[in-house]
């Protein structure tokens, strides 16, 4: 399977991220916990994160399959 992540980072330190796998962010920091909090009781926002999953990592992830298939 795929999994994707996005994550935020600011001044080399990560401070929350989205894990397709989990299904929500996760927090590092308390400033990061705060935006996750935030962040995970928005459906529109969680809908956003998994659509990413769906239209450019599927999408692109067959395409670079297909790519290697035609040279092996």
């Amino acid at each position: 399977g795929i999994e994707y992540i996005d994550s935020y980072v600011f001044n080399k330190v990560e401070h929350v991220r989205f894990n397709s796998t989990v299904g929500r962010y996760v927090g590092y920091t308390e400033h990061g916990v705060k935006n996750a909090e935030a962040w995970n009781s928005d459906a529109g926002i969680l809908g956003q994160e998994q659509a990413q999953l769906e239209s450019i990592c599927k999408h692109n992830a067959a395409l670079h399959y297909s790519a290697i298939l035609d040279k092996t």
